[in-house]
């Protein structure tokens, strides 16, 4: 049995370890699919999927004075770094005003990529009259301690400062300092995020409540920890998006691997496929080939969105018979369908991203996501194995994953019975279409924290920017989550000329 690579590229497709043994029909290794709100850079191809750039000119860019540790009182936790955050005061009513502050929570990226996308504060800023922050999450971008990455990634001593509390309790510094600033000491304060940046909103509420009056947590897989979720949830949400958008499609890929495994085992085998998938330099095991499908069936269900749904663009390719009737030629159609005309399309050159390198230290430190391959895929079986992956993180950084720390520090067991009564003011969106949703709050746990839900959803479609081709249900979906916060908001208010 491989092991899982939980900790190999989440931010291009795919960036893959290089193996020391290569053999024809090694089973492929298996990237992650990253927690991102836009999905993977293929689409900025599109130029109908960024559209925030004109909000730039309304930011202004300031640094703060950060701790390093929030949590330890020994010298060196006193050091400091400068992390970056985002004012957007266009429509802000004001300090006097009481009138709303709405802050995005930055992930595990630079918060330069989600600017140009993630809509909703923008789109709903003259509506509530509010001021839009925008925090970027240390260690990413240029909110990078010890004055280097290259210092900052050295190992894992200096690397044990990354971690999602300390990163929530950098953004309540930071949140507190602004409303000090601006002299905005009753103005409310909603967070919002999407994916991790979702599950560290709602995180966020219920570690520091006394300072956000509520969580808009879009596509957080909150549940997807120390196997609260069945490990297959996701990539069974995958071959049921192939499934119901081309049932040959669907059977094909299911029948592609054993195909790419048996033309693999001749002796010219490998050549064979390298031409077949007009790979950007020739295949030396057959795991980069199915490690590339893999990802690009994932991010093409995971970011199944309108007007493209690229699920029904690659089942498209693979029933068009564009590239030949073969099975393997079906396949490749897909390929390009999703990418595309182009020179090459497997293993293209790339660059480790900040994002592929952090990332993977969060997944073996403490984000420990089991994501395994069940029957009932499109996939060949294979659960998740986590021995194999603390031997793997091991290697890497010397470190043992912390299986359980997420439901320990914040929770996820018995989350209506505990949440019922001990939260309030969170909205757990999610997109059924998205894998991810399978590790969602997809139900009421009470009256303030509730889950928001669409049939044909996507991965945080609902926080990026609106359009004029958005379906009906998308709008309804916003329009919901505006009407909720709203109530939060005046009921603060309320409370608020009462005290």
């Amino acid at each position: 049995m491989h092991r899982a690579m939980v900790f190999q590229s989440l931010f291009l497709l795919p960036l893959l370890f290089s193996l020391t043994t290569a053999t024809a029909t090694a089973k492929r290794l298996r990237t992650i699919p990253r927690l991102s709100p836009i999905g993977p850079r293929v689409w900025l191809d599109h130029p109908d999927q960024i559209l925030g750039e004109s909000v730039r000119e309304d930011l202004e860019t300031f640094f703060y004075n950060q701790t390093l540790d929030h949590f330890n009182y020994r010298p060196e936790s006193y050091d400091t770094f400068l992390q970056r955050y985002l004012i957007n005061s266009k429509n802000w009513g004001g300090a006097n005003a009481r009138a709303p502050i709405l802050v995005y929570l930055g992930a595990e990226a630079p918060i330069d990529e989600d600017l140009d996308a993630v809509g909703f504060l923008v789109d709903t800023a003259v509506e509530f009259s509010s001021l839009l922050v925008y925090l970027e999450h240390r260690y990413y971008g240029k909110s990078i301690p010890f004055g280097s990455r290259e210092e900052a990634l050295k190992n894992a001593s200096t690397l044990g400062y990354f971690n999602s509390a300390q990163a929530i309790a950098d953004y309540a510094a930071i949140i507190i300092h602004i409303k000090k600033t601006l002299q905005a000491k009753d103005s409310p304060v909603i967070v919002i995020g999407g994916s991790y940046g979702g599950m560290l909103a709602s995180w966020f509420r219920l570690k520091y409540p006394h300072i956000a009056l509520g969580a808009l947590a879009s596509s957080a897989p909150v549940l997807y920890f120390d196997d609260i979720t069945p490990q297959y949830g996701y990539y069974a949400l995958v071959s049921k998006d192939f499934r119901g958008a081309s049932e040959t499609c669907y059977q094909t890929i299911r029948k592609s691997w054993e195909e790419i495994d048996e033309v693999a085992s001749k002796p010219d085998g490998l050549s064979i496929l390298s031409k077949k998938f007009k790979t950007c330099n020739p295949l030396t095991d057959a795991s980069e080939l199915k490690n590339h499908l893999d990802s690009t069936y994932a991010s093409a269900a995971q970011y199944n969105k309108p007007p493209t749904y690229p699920v029904n663009k690659v089942c498209g390719g693979i029933d068009g018979g564009g590239f030949g009737d073969d099975l393997l030629g079906r396949v490749f159609g897909g390929l390009v369908a999703y990418k595309g005309n182009r020179s090459c399309y497997v293993n293209e050159p790339t660059n480790q991203s900040e994002t592929s390198v952090g990332w993977r230290w969060q997944t073996c430190s403490e984000m420990v996501i089991p994501i395994g391959y069940g029957n009932d895929s499109m996939f060949p079986p294979d659960p998740f194995d986590l021995k194999a992956y603390i031997e793997d993180c091991k290697s890497l950084y010397n470190v043992t994953p912390r299986f359980h720390w997420v439901t320990t520090y914040y929770g996820g067991h018995n989350i209506r019975l505990i949440l019922q009564r001990f939260a309030s003011n969170i909205i757990f969106s999610n997109g059924l279409r998205d894998p991810y949703s399978s590790g969602g709050v997809l139900e009421n746990i009470s009256d303030t924290v509730v889950a928001v839900k669409t049939v044909n959803g996507s991965h945080c479609l609902d926080i990026l920017f609106a359009k004029e081709t958005d379906p009906e249900w998308l709008v309804a979906q916003r329009k919901t989550e505006i009407k909720i916060i709203k109530e939060w908001i005046n009921k603060y208010y309320a409370d608020l000329s009462r005290f």
